[in-house]
């Protein structure tokens, strides 16, 4: 039985009969929708309720359809619900279908065509089949049914896989990689089918956008609006360059966001809440990539989240981006490189094609002799003659430092310094200046026509290699970070005018500073003469037995007082001799465990404290240590260090003195000895920590002058030895302070060998 209402449409070449008709009876049901899907020739609309998945495996004549529609190339979207009970139904439609959604208590059955409009009754009981459908190719109801019915239903339907996972209750995680080309098209393709239902981040060239738009499959337009309807993001970086900006466009004008990103990681990927996808194929224009990577582990999902975000963060609106490509205008560049040899060789580029001017500021005295070493400094001198540029130099140096250096360095440096164009007329002027070497900074600057800056730190200054010395690097052309470190150079460069008009005064004060030496060694000579009877006849008056004895308490302090007076004449005058530097060390062979032990002995008058004696103690792997130093000068560094240990023990206290070798696997032809003199004081105070071994470092005149620790740097450091102190760790238990010295020992070979000399 079919009931039919029609209306006839006269077009210019053709005639079109539109009819809306109701069929009844299972087979005309059955036709209707055989015939309906045979008509399709681009997409089928289903909107099903949840006891239909069934029918549409179970009936054979309805699956055949949809398998040869199917290779047709018509997309057949379906919602339905997916329940407890059709959900193995709903895995097999997924396989069929080109995208299945899930929709909470639809009750209504439809199927639209791009012409045609077909309504299956609503099953009433179990079991039974349709016997009763509307059919219907009226335009108006099909445009109707196709934009405010069906698709308000498919925007609001969520992933059927999705749906499956809930009701099943299971998340299966896995990683795999899939290298077959149809895999990672139907991948895809389902990936931007549920993309409206997550957020998506993605790090990739903008080859990628350019495969969603050339594969017309993917219908990526419109699967941008329906994740804007969602509120949903799409987030996109990526290298923006003029080629690509109408591409942009269209995807922002889309709901995109896009940044631009100065350097893209090795791998492009896209990440949501859940999955990552990843390859390292370029896509070059719009191609498929030929692998792909796949994971639901959260650990990849969460790394590659954080990653993205960074860039993120980092990135410029690809807005503003284009803007500035369209008006010429290069944006500001601030790069990170951390391979110092790419940063290095970039420099060295800079500093060639610079046009106008080169500044340089240099950390360290060292980091200069590494830059002669590897043409750096040529490289700088090749670019000024070359190019008719000027170039300024600042580098931090010392009197030892000029001293110390190699010929080749030496020579350099006078050829670069203000006199240069005495060397060579026609050059352009170049100019190296030398700033004292308390500015020493932790970083390098080169600075290239004002417009351009690189900024090294300093990682190892020790190292001979600038590879090995220095650490990241940062390039940029932001004209605020340019003009921030030209004025940090221009105020080290006024300094360095400062400096030099300081090194002309210090000239004038050398007279005055040679009166004030000569004085103090007269002063120094003028009282030893009657300190020394003054030890004399109090020691002879101490002898003596008899009345004598009544004056004992007087002729103690006279006796105390004149040593002290000694001491502090002796200390003066070493004091100067290390300051003018004519401290001369007698050199010989000797046994530093031998040193110690005669220090350690004749400490023993100090060492009674009230009822306790405090305890010296010598640790030592070794039985024998041979150095060669000057022996009395390295027994006066031990002495002093026993004493103010000793000075500042409690009772009951023990000191130790340990001398070991430490590791040379870095340097064996540099073996040094370590001493360590540990007490149980009461530490040192953080107020002297910082100038402990300058002159005068002390709190208490009752405890000391503090000239001891400055003259035992002083005798340590011209043997090639270093000194210094730390608070012992009060965590574990341990009160007072650790003094350490080291020397130069001569290995088991030299000793021998001086010996048989």
């Amino acid at each position: 039985m079919v009931t039919e209402s029609s209306s006839s449409k006269d077009k210019k070449h053709n005639t079109i009969r539109e009819r809306t008709k109701v069929l009844h009876g299972e087979q005309n049901v059955l036709n209707t929708v055989l015939q309906f899907v045979s008509n399709a020739r681009k997409r089928i609309d289903a909107c099903i309720d949840s006891s239909r998945p069934s029918i549409a495996l179970e009936i054979g004549q309805y699956m055949n359809a949809f398998l040869n529609a199917k290779s047709r190339g018509v997309k057949l979207r379906y919602v339905t619900e997916v329940t407890e009970d059709n959900v193995s139904y709903c895995k097999e439609l997924i396989k069929i279908v080109y995208e299945l959604r899930h929709i909470e208590g639809i009750k209504g059955n439809f199927f639209i065509s791009e012409t045609e409009y077909i309504a299956p009754e609503v099953l009433r009981e179990k079991g039974k089949t349709v016997s009763k459908i509307i059919y219907s190719n009226l335009k108006e109801l099909v445009e109707h049914q196709q934009q405010y019915v069906f698709d308000s239903f498919w925007s609001r339907a969520i992933s059927a896989r999705r749906r499956i996972k809930e009701i099943e209750g299971t998340e299966h995680y896995q990683t795999k990689l899939l290298e077959n080309a149809e895999q990672i098209y139907e991948e895809i393709r389902n990936t931007i089918n549920t993309s409206e239902e997550d957020d998506w981040s993605i790090c990739s060239t903008f080859d990628g956008l350019l495969m969603m738009i050339n594969t017309k499959e993917f219908e990526i337009e419109g699967k941008l609006a329906d994740s804007s309807k969602r509120g949903k993001n799409i987030r996109w970086v990526g290298i923006v360059n003029k080629d690509d900006s109408n591409l942009i466009k269209t995807f922002i004008g889309l709901g995109m966001k896009i940044k631009h990103i100065k350097n893209m990681p090795p791998m492009n990927f896209a990440v949501s809440s859940k999955e990552l996808y990843a390859t390292i194929d370029e896509m070059k224009d719009g191609q498929m990539p030929g692998n792909i990577l796949i994971s639901n582990q959260p650990s990849y999902v969460s790394h590659y989240k954080s990653i993205f975000e960074e860039l993120w963060k980092g990135g410029i609106d690809a807005v503003d981006r284009i803007k500035d490509i369209e008006q010429d205008v290069e944006s500001a560049n601030i790069e990170i490189i951390q391979n110092p040899k790419e940063s290095i060789k970039l420099v060295y580029q800079l500093i060639s094609s610079a046009k106008e001017e080169v500044l340089v500021m240099l950390p360290t005295a060292n980091t200069f002799r590494r830059q002669v070493r590897m043409g750096g400094i040529q490289i700088l001198n090749k670019a000024v003659q070359e190019h008719n540029i000027s170039a300024r130099v600042l580098v931090p140096f010392d009197k030892e430092t000029l001293q110390s250096m190699k010929k080749e360095e030496e020579e350099l440096l006078s050829l670069f310094h203000d006199n240069l164009q005495q060397h060579q007329l026609a050059a352009p002027q170049i100019d190296i200046r030398t700033i004292d070497k308390s500015l020493e900074t932790k970083i390098t600057i080169v600075i290239t026509d004002r417009k351009g800056v690189m900024i090294w730190e300093l990682k190892d200054d020790t190292k001979d290699s600038s590879y090995d010395a220095v650490g990241i690097a940062i390039h940029s052309n932001s004209r605020s970070i340019v003009s921030s470190y030209l004025a940090i150079f221009e105020s080290f460069w006024k300094q360095s005018e400062l400096y030099r008009e300081l090194t002309r005064a210090h000239e004038q004060l050398k007279i005055h500073d040679k009166m004030q030496k000569e004085f103090i060694n007269i002063a120094a000579h003028e009282l030893r003469t009657p300190v020394q009877p003054i030890i004399g006849l109090s020691d002879f008056l101490l002898a003596k037995e008899g009345d004598i004895r009544q004056y004992r308490q007087l002729i103690d302090v006279i006796n105390r007082n004149a040593k002290r007076l000694k001491i502090l004449t002796e200390d003066l005058l070493d004091i100067t001799k290390i300051e003018s530097q004519l401290l001369r060390l007698k050199i010989e062979q000797f046994d530093l465990i031998y040193v110690i032990s005669n220090a350690m002995a004749d400490c023993r008058s100090q060492v009674k404290k009230g009822n306790n004696e405090i305890k010296i103690k010598l640790i030592s792997k070794a039985k024998d240590v041979f150095v060669k130093a000057d022996k009395a000068r390295i027994y006066q560094v031990i002495m002093n260090l026993l004493s103010n240990a000793i000075k500042f023990s409690q009772q009951g206290g023990i000191i130790i003195i340990m001398v070991e070798k430490p590791s040379t696997n870095n340097n064996p032809n540099n073996n040094q000895i370590l001493v360590k003199v540990k007490d149980n004081g009461e530490g040192i105070d953080a107020q002297i920590f910082p100038t402990l071994f300058t002159k005068f470092a002390t709190k208490s005149q009752t405890r000391g002058t503090g000239l001891g620790l400055f003259i035992c740097k002083g005798i340590i450091e011209a043997h090639g030895g270093r000194i210094w102190a730390e608070n012992n760790n009060l965590i574990n238990g341990e009160k007072g302070a650790t003094f350490y010295f080291s020397l130069p020992v001569l290995s088991v070979q030299e000793h021998n060998m001086l010996v048989n000399e």
